[in-house]
């Protein structure tokens, strides 16, 4: 596994495990797996119902919590402290290692002052954005104690944020890539330029894209239920993608939103 450091100087894998839309009955046995395969990022979040899930797997695994690197993100700007102490309850952990606010929700600064409040509490060692862009991320930046260390958003080759990223990297806040894959949408794993890449590599086309958010300095969290594709996705340590390649993914960027969120 490599690692990126953030802004408050801890270190973060680069490649993770989303278990975004997995039942929490399914997640304990998925986040095995991904821990099994070398994953030691999980990111997961109170709307997605699954962190006791994620909880008893890491539990199970036997692996020291501190090789374990958690994201979670509070679902409400409502009784915040109550959700940050219910998350550390169900993922079973005495400190979150990342805490994100999930989206706008309005009086998002407000939310962010007693995340901060945790940061120095020690239940929570790093925070950040997801879904924050324009002025509402400019709020919070303008007016923290504690900078953004990650903002999660919709990222994938269609869709690249070239000028969003240069804000990002302004405060150094990391950009870390939700759905890295379009979710198969507009025909990403097919895609010819992609494809041909591939072929040269001996690789899929999902590794190439992987490798090529590594080598940008953005994390990716693919999510599978499949361990042979968390195999897959996780095995894209022992290639780099040349220059050229990395310029001719780049001329793919569309700004292109696969989702209608954000």
């Amino acid at each position: 596994m490599e690692y990126i450091t953030l802004n408050n100087g801890i270190k973060m894998p680069v490649l993770g495990y989303g278990v975004y839309q997995i039942p929490n009955t399914q997640t304990k046995e998925c986040v095995l797996e991904a821990l099994e395969v070398g994953y030691r990022l999980i990111d997961t979040a109170q709307y997605y119902g699954n962190e006791r899930g994620v909880g008893d797997a890491i539990k199970a695994s036997g692996i020291p919590r501190d090789e374990i690197f958690i994201t979670t993100k509070l679902k409400s700007n409502h009784n915040v402290e109550r959700l940050i102490n219910q998350s550390l309850s169900d993922l079973q952990t005495d400190y979150i290692d990342l805490l994100l606010i999930h989206w706008v929700m309005g009086n998002d600064l407000a939310t962010w002052r007693i995340m901060e409040n945790a940061v120095h509490s020690g239940k929570v060692h790093a925070i950040g954005l997801s879904n924050f862009y324009g002025s509402a991320y400019d709020n919070i930046v303008k007016n923290a104690e504690i900078l953004p260390a990650v903002n999660q958003i919709e990222h994938h080759v269609l869709r690249q944020n070239k000028s969003f990223h240069k804000i990002l990297d302004k405060t150094e806040t990391i950009l870390e890539a939700w759905a890295p894959f379009g979710e198969g949408k507009a025909g990403l794993f097919t895609n010819p330029v992609i494809a041909k890449i591939a072929s040269t590599y001996g690789k899929t086309t999902a590794q190439i894209m992987l490798c090529f958010y590594l080598q940008s300095g953005i994390v990716a969290i693919p999510k599978s239920i499949h361990k042979a594709r968390m195999i897959e996705n996780f095995d894209i340590f022992d290639f780099k993608l040349a220059e050229d390649d990395m310029k001719a993914i780049e001329e793919l960027n569309q700004e292109r939103d696969l989702f209608g969120w954000y």
